[in-house]
């Protein structure tokens, strides 16, 4: 079924359809949990798709898209960072978002833009990648383990206005 995708370089003009992807995301997120997750905004797909054209331009960044005859079906952001002293890591590529539009998934469409990434992140020299997926996303983290990604971190989460303190 992926014969018809090929996988390129985002354009300019590829914005409102990766704005859109960018907003189901973040919707997708907040509905696995609101209160770690942002909520969805009034214009989130036009600020999303304009913040992802912008990064385009940006040598240490990659904005890669799904294309299915004219049609934008899905889209992958990363760029490459140096040390990171919070997270305990050196220099990496991350993978910041990797979204498929829910009509297109499980076609392996996902698989195909992680490995483009990889490929692009490798030329610009990052010497790994390191990636985040929410702890409800179990068929995110399957594909990312079946691309031969590990578990490294886990991200724990306390809302410090809840009074409810576990017990002794």
């Amino acid at each position: 079924m992926t014969s018809s995708i090929i996988v390129r370089n985002g354009r300019p003009d590829d914005a409102a359809a990766i704005g859109r992807l960018g907003a189901l995301l973040v919707a997708e997120h907040h509905e696995f949990d609101p209160k770690r997750f942002i909520a969805p905004i009034p214009q989130l797909p036009q600020r999303y798709g304009q913040f992802l054209t912008s990064q385009m331009e940006r040598s240490d960044k990659i904005v890669l898209v799904a294309d299915q005859e004219g049609a934008v079906v899905g889209y992958v952001y990363g760029g490459v960072e140096g040390n990171d002293y919070m997270v305990l890591r050196g220099p990496a590529a991350e993978i910041y978002d990797l979204v498929v539009d829910p009509d297109h998934r499980r076609q392996g469409i996902g698989s195909m833009l992680l490995e483009a990434a990889l490929d692009a992140v490798t030329k610009l020299g990052a010497p790994r990648a390191v990636l985040f997926t929410a702890a409800r996303n179990e068929g995110a983290q399957a594909m990312f383990s079946e691309l031969g990604f590990r578990r490294t971190m886990i991200e724990m989460t306390r809302e410090l206005d809840d009074d409810r303190m576990p017990a002794d």
